[in-house]
């Protein structure tokens, strides 16, 4: 579903190169972890594979189900099925969560050529949804991530993300700043979105999320390159041991 060819990428307006020659595939039905030392190039990829114009892409390419994604911009990626959920959700005065979500969805139907879902058919959804995170209906009529929690920021992305029914969903550091109350019902609803047809990239630093999120591959990037990969017995190896010694056999 995701393939990544030798992508170099730099900071738009720099010579600052991030990505040096990154190689990966994610295949439809996996789960698959990016684990990394900090300034490894983690949430840049997050932040390229969504489109965001701050990177430049300098050569190489992304296919998403045999395409390259590379001239598409952030709305049409979104469109066909790409999800990037911050580590950081940006907050966003004046716009009721729940004004959002009807936006968001019904502009995905548009783009598939379906009719705008009507409103008491979108609010059982985001009903459903919203039991099924544990979320209270009232703060999604507030504005947009203004006054949440970081559990709340949390659960508010994996709610857009299981309405929008995305095929393939980037989590960059989804367990930053959970406690394990929240952590264990963000996981909850990555694990109900787990499907043949879908495939997930997780991205964190540590093994705590991957308990509950557990992965079918493992790959660990330094310096802008995927320097090993392995089932989840690499992560808990990187638990154990640190990323000293993957490094130096890459060296």
């Amino acid at each position: 579903m995701l393939e990544i060819i030798n992508l170099h990428a730099k900071i738009a307006g720099t010579d600052t190169e991030i990505i040096r020659g990154l190689n990966l595939t994610v295949n439809a039905g996996e789960v698959a972890a990016i684990m990394g030392p900090n300034g490894s190039g983690k949430s840049t990829l997050s932040y390229i594979i969504a489109g965001r114009d701050d990177y430049e892409v300098t050569e190489g390419d992304i296919l998403y189900n045999g395409e390259s994604i590379l001239e598409m911009d952030p709305a049409e990626r979104a469109t066909a099925g790409i999800f990037l959920a911050f580590q950081y959700p940006m907050e966003i005065p004046g716009v009721a969560t729940m004004e959002f979500l009807k936006v968001a969805m019904n502009e995905q139907r548009k783009a598939r050529g379906e009719e705008p879902l009507k409103v008491p058919e979108f609010l059982k959804r985001v009903k459903e949804a919203a039991a099924s995170l544990s979320m209270d209906m009232n703060m999604l009529k507030r504005p947009l991530n203004v006054g949440f929690s970081g559990g709340e920021k949390k659960r508010a992305e994996i709610l857009q993300m299981k309405l929008l029914q995305p095929k393939l969903c980037v989590l960059d550091e989804t367990d930053s700043g959970l406690d394990i109350d929240a952590l264990k019902i963000v996981a909850d609803g990555v694990n109900a979105l787990r499907s043949p047809d879908r495939a997930v990239l997780v991205i964190t630093h540590y093994q705590r999320l991957l308990d509950y999120i557990v992965p079918d591959k493992v790959h660990v990037l330094y310096r802008g390159q995927v320097i090993k990969s392995g089932d989840k017995s690499l992560a808990l190896d990187l638990e154990k041991n640190g990323y000293a010694g993957v490094i130096g056999e890459a060296a």
